[in-house]
């Protein structure tokens, strides 16, 4: 029994001799709690980041969705507005021989081979720009507006009404709601 309480009383004596060793063992005990909850802690901020790395690349995925769906918009668009200026920059250099065409129909002899041809193919002519959408800009009767048409003289006539074209010089035509040539009038004050 002495030995026992030797070795008892040796342990005790060793203990407040190094008081330090048992600190670090209770430090050792608390850092090995502590990663414990640091190893749940970086999954915690493992998933927070993957949570937030998604939802940005969702934003982005969204706005590049966006800027693809303006741009299919834009350049149909684009692709609409050339079409028209190409119908209407061709339209606008065939107009002078569709004018002739009907200064030919108007001065041919009535009952010639001539001028039935010629009518024929201003009929044709005619056809094919209303499947083109070109309507002749009507005039005369019509009160006087400068987005279509292109006043060249003026009259004095009381017997019709202010700003009402009186006479057209040169027909007028649009493609669709573009005013491909203005109408050449006379209008009176």
């Amino acid at each position: 029994m002495n030995k026992e309480k030797k070795t008892a009383e040796n342990m005790n004596e060793e203990k407040q001799k190094n008081p330090t060793q048992e600190q670090e063992e209770t430090a050792k005990d608390n850092n090995k709690e502590q990663s414990k909850e640091d190893t749940s802690d970086p999954a915690k901020q493992s998933e927070e980041e993957s949570k937030k790395k998604y939802d940005e690349l969702y934003d982005k995925y969204l706005r590049t969705l966006a800027e693809y769906d303006n741009y299919k918009k834009r350049t149909t668009k684009e692709k609409e507005e050339l079409y028209s200026y190409a119908v209407a920059d061709t339209l606008e250099k065939l107009l002078p021989v569709l004018d002739n065409l009907e200064r030919a129909a108007d001065a041919a002899e009535e009952k010639s081979p001539l001028a039935d041809g010629v009518k024929m193919v201003l009929k044709q002519f005619g056809e094919t720009l209303e499947k083109m959408n070109v309507t002749a800009i009507e005039a005369v009767g019509k009160e006087f507006d400068p987005n279509i048409h292109n006043a060249v003289m003026h009259v004095d006539d009381d017997s019709v009404g202010a700003n009402m074209v009186v006479e057209e010089f040169q027909k007028g035509y649009k493609h669709k709601e573009k005013v491909i040539r203005h109408s050449m009038v006379k209008v009176a004050n």
